[in-house]
């Protein structure tokens, strides 16, 4: 059982998400053509949260979307056969709109390399955004959050946990240890 260290709890991620939704605004110099995109699992939470408190600062309906990148992975080879789709669903084109990709932790880029495959597929936005909760470093691709709510440096052994109460009861980001 690995060992566990709290990085944030429901208070410290709230006001984190509240920060971050300001941050994407600014961003973006508003809220025209924006548009929310969460990587399944929790980013779609996460994006769902951005764009209630956006919704409520700035008095607007803010789109919202999500990817499932199963199929877009580079690795896809070495999860099995007949690996489990998610839902991607995006409202409208992405012609001309400021996408902000919303994820939970930040590791290799991967991901977000294949969510930005995924999301050529779909059209030529204006511009992309990537939002993440946590960027717990180790990079394996030149991709960086341009708004990230919590930095932290994860060394061999560790890995960063997000628990979002939609999804495990609970609000809380712990960084785990291999005992």
């Amino acid at each position: 059982m690995p060992s566990r260290s709290p990085l944030l709890d429901e208070r410290a991620i709230a006001r984190t998400l509240a920060r971050m939704a300001v941050e994407i605004v600014e961003r973006c110099q508003g809220t025209e053509g924006l548009l929310l995109v969460g990587i399944q699992r929790r980013g779609v939470e996460l994006a769902e949260r951005l764009g209630r408190l956006i919704e409520a600062s700035e008095g607007v309906q803010v789109p919202r979307g999500k990817l499932d990148i199963t199929l877009y992975r580079d690795d896809l080879q070495t999860v099995g056969v007949g690996p489990v789709v998610g839902e991607t669903h995006l409202p409208g084109t992405l012609d001309g709109r400021t996408v902000v990709i919303v994820d939970d932790v930040l590791y290799t880029g991967r991901t977000i390399r294949a969510a930005l495959d995924e999301l050529a597929d779909f059209g030529r936005p204006r511009r992309i955004l990537l939002c993440v909760l946590v960027d717990r470093g180790g990079r394996e691709l030149p991709i960086q959050p341009d708004i990230a709510g919590r930095t932290v440096r994860v060394g061999p052994g560790e890995r960063v946990d997000v628990l979002i109460s939609e999804l495990d009861g609970r609000d809380a980001v712990e960084l785990a240890r291999a005992d």
